[in-house]
């Protein structure tokens, strides 16, 4: 049904417009108004699909009608009917507004206006339509339907503002569920992607009306409270927890209890910036998780466990930036042969910071908290077999072999196996001059993958090293589930062993048990002549340490 509101003060005229439009086959119904308040009266009672007016009427005109329509509903399409009306006239109206003008001796016309006019509407409907669907879809969340993160961080930005400006007082919480990587691998994502709805929604029902909820990403949410003291903020988390705790999620008639760990954050005229304010109630959030979980930690910057959070945050970013940034660098270190006129390297990483080198002990830690390490180990087996492929065709064969450090987060990782296959075949280097090798804690904590790891990686022909060895307190007996072919023993043993016995005979032994399974063994830590003499005597078959060579660049 077409909904037509006619401005004229003749009801003949305007039946005679209406009788038109249902004769062409329009089903319409009809409102007449004949003055500049009729019409905004029936422009606020509803909305119209066409608006018909006369030109010139005793009280109002064409333009005074067009420029009431325009400014209540602009999307009506507006039409002006006339007896008499002059080019410039017409022309002005349609400048006005209107989409078309009709003579009154030529009605004709009309009902083909009308219909191009309603299609236009329509397509110009559709159109809005869409573009609204868009900028929806661009500020929000599609599964929770909450706002994104972008668009929180837009009202994070307008909060810390007011703060700067009017020395008010916001709050962010930031949330993490405990329990939804348990759920979504065991039950599927369907099931994950429920819960975070349904957890969605139990925050929501517990925050005020102008407080904001977004979905930051995976099973995180984010929480502004305006006007909000850090006490108020911390009784608001604690609702949250209880809310989240409280709720049954249900999947397939099994039923799971959801924890949350919760950061808060107070935001005040001495807050930066939206990145750094995110960035702490990641840290406290985590912070949380860190004191075992389903806990509430409020942001402190004299807390020293947020310290170090913060800090291990800030190389996780150098991290980051240097693997895009190609800002590593290998260097190598000599493994010499006691036994044999042998030398063999080991591949070592270090980052550069402009024309300094940052040691591997203050950003590898970083790594593994962050499960970066992967991404090194990468980036090192890809320098590392490109260097051995240049100094083969350099030098030709060589004896020595080249060790390259991984970390436990590799073995885990169902595609690296893929990653050396094909950097093998890239560089098209002999397996055998490649010796990887991990630490018998990693090796030890991860049992199974490491087995099935270096088992496959051996059948591609490279070669294997237990380092640290000697450290755990099943060492031996679980060398035999390991199927290496060096063992380094730990240097923590070889460093003091002229100077303790028990440390001797733990070298000893481990050389002994070594070459009894058909392992070559090499000795961290030497540090100067006598203990490489002593290593020597007791059969050991390569030396590594400062007392050897220090690490050194590559080129060098």
């Amino acid at each position: 049904m077409l909904n037509v509101l006619i401005a004229d003060d003749s009801e003949d005229d305007a039946l005679l417009l209406i009788r038109e439009l249902r004769k062409g086959g329009l089903r319409c119904e009809f409102d007449r108004v004949e003055s500049a308040e009729g019409l905004k009266a029936a422009l606020n009672r509803q909305t119209w699909d066409l608006v018909v007016t006369d030109h010139n009427m005793p009280s109002f005109s064409s333009s005074d009608a067009l420029r009431i329509v325009k400014a209540m509903q602009p999307e009506a399409p507006v039409i002006v009917v006339s007896g008499a009306i002059s080019d410039d006239v017409a022309v002005n109206s349609m400048k006005s507004g209107a989409q078309d003008y009709i003579m009154k001796e030529n009605l004709a016309r009309l009902v083909p206006v009308v219909e191009r006019e309603l299609r236009e509407a329509a397509q110009r409907s559709a159109h809005k339509a869409a573009e609204m669907k868009v900028a929806y879809l661009a500020n929000h969340d599609t599964l929770t339907d909450l706002i994104n993160r972008d668009q929180f961080k837009v009202h994070l930005e307008q909060a810390l503002q007011s703060a700067l400006r009017e020395d008010a007082q916001h709050a962010l919480v930031y949330v993490d569920l405990d329990q939804f990587k348990i759920i979504n691998d065991t039950c599927g994502h369907l099931a994950g992607d429920e819960l975070l709805k349904q957890i969605g929604c139990v925050i929501k029902a517990v925050l005020g009306d102008s407080d904001y909820i977004s979905r930051m990403g995976g099973d995180e949410f984010g929480v502004l409270l305006p006007d909000c003291s850090l006490k108020e903020a911390s009784a608001m988390a604690g609702k949250i927890h209880e809310a989240i705790k409280q709720h049954r999620f249900l999947w397939n008639e099994q039923p799971f209890t959801v924890s949350s760990c919760i950061g808060v954050v107070q935001i005040h005229g001495s807050s930066t910036t939206v990145e750094e304010l995110l960035a702490s109630a990641d840290m406290a959030c985590y912070a949380a998780k860190d004191k075992g979980r389903s806990y509430i930690q409020v942001y402190d910057l004299n807390d020293e466990d947020l310290t170090h959070r913060r800090d291990q945050m800030h190389w996780a970013s150098r991290i980051r930036r240097a693997l895009d940034r190609d800002d590593f660098v290998l260097f190598r270190q000599a493994i010499v042969g006691l036994v044999e006129d042998v030398t063999h390297y080991e591949f070592l990483v270090r980052m550069k910071d402009g024309d300094n080198i940052v040691p591997p002990g203050l950003f590898i830690p970083a790594a593994e908290r962050f499960n970066l390490m992967t991404l090194i180990d990468r980036w090192v087996i890809n320098h590392a077999f490109s260097y051995v492929r240049d100094r083969l065709n350099q030098v030709g064969d060589q004896k020595g072999l080249f060790f390259i450090n991984l970390s436990g987060s590799s073995l885990n990782d169902e595609m690296f196996f893929d990653y050396v296959k094909q950097c093998k075949a890239q560089y098209d280097i002999p397996a055998n001059s490649i010796c990887f090798e991990i630490t018998e804690t990693t090796a030890i904590s991860n049992i199974e993958s490491a087995s099935v790891f270096i088992a496959e990686i051996r059948d591609l022909g490279f070669l294997f090293a237990l380092d640290d060895f000697g450290v755990g307190m099943s060492s031996f007996a679980y060398l035999k589930a390991i199927p290496v072919d060096v063992l380094k023993i730990d240097g923590g043993f070889v460093r003091n062993m002229l100077n303790d016995p028990m440390d001797l005979a733990i070298v000893n032994a481990c050389n002994t048990i070594a070459h009894s399974a058909g392992l070559k063994t090499v000795a961290e830590f030497v540090e100067n002549k006598a203990i490489e003499d002593r290593l020597r005597e007791l059969g050991v078959d390569f030396a590594q340490g400062y007392g050897i060579e220090k690490p050194k660049p590559l080129e060098e």
